[in-house]
């Protein structure tokens, strides 16, 4: 992931370059968007990660990637707590203020390098946005380290389809999607990145891997839609006191 971008080998650098590019192109027709690819089923796929999310009273959540907000605020109608949305692209963001009246706090910044202290976030939930970050391991580690001892993450992402319905997906995927952003969002090329990037992403079980790696206990997932998509979770070690 670090020096692709889609099938595309390139440096770290431009790589960040191209994917602000990329949701700047499209931020204002990025939800439209997700409905038309969809048909809406996002929608259920993300009040399926709210339902999974556990948090304290008054806890402190952050939706990393959270672009236009539309996560941010459904986890702020079901649980009435506010969140802080964390995201890179400032054209997306600025989408989402435009959208939304809620009490959302926005903040720019990257997943690699998020201005929380150490132990200070109850649940992070990330949509998305996993495989458009450079370096998934500091992603990973970065998310953990800010994580309270017991925090909860929640990810929800584009993942490997069951083996029968991966044709049906690969059509859809490359013959409609790039129609679809040519007509809609007018960004074909956007698309074709998004499609590309779905592929080189790891599939369920090496994310999960993935997971443990960075330090979270209790890796699972569940698959949505024959595994179009999957939601990933893990949880922040407890702190062992001596």
């Amino acid at each position: 992931m670090r020096e692709t971008f889609g099938y595309q080998t390139v440096t770290q650098q431009e790589r960040k370059k191209r994917i602000s590019h990329v949701f700047a192109t499209i931020a204002s027709r990025y939800d439209l968007m997700n409905d038309l690819m969809s048909f809406g089923i996002h929608r259920l796929w993300k009040r399926n990660l709210v339902k999974k999310l556990s948090a304290p009273e008054n806890a402190i959540i952050v939706d990393l990637a959270g672009g236009t907000g539309d996560v941010g605020a459904k986890i702020y109608q079901a649980k009435g707590t506010p969140v802080i949305i964390v995201d890179a692209s400032k054209q997306m963001i600025q989408a989402g203020k435009d959208k939304l009246d809620l009490p959302l706090d926005w903040l720019v910044a990257t997943g690699e390098d998020m201005p929380f202290a150490d132990n200070s976030i109850d649940v992070i939930t990330l949509s998305f946005g996993l495989r458009n970050m450079t370096d998934l391991d500091v992603v990973l580690k970065e998310i953990n380290r800010c994580l309270k001892p017991g925090g909860q993450f929640l990810c929800l992402e584009f993942s490997t389809p069951n083996f029968w319905l991966k044709p049906f997906y690969d059509f859809y995927s490359w013959a409609i999607i790039p129609r679809l952003g040519a007509f809609v969002a007018r960004e074909p090329a956007a698309y074709q990145y998004l499609i590309e990037s779905i592929r080189k992403f790891p599939n369920q079980r090496e994310l999960c891997h993935q997971f443990s790696k960075a330090g979270f206990k209790n890796v699972e997932f569940d698959n949505y839609s024959f595994g179009i998509c999957a939601l990933h979770q893990g949880q922040k070690s407890e702190v062992n006191h001596p």
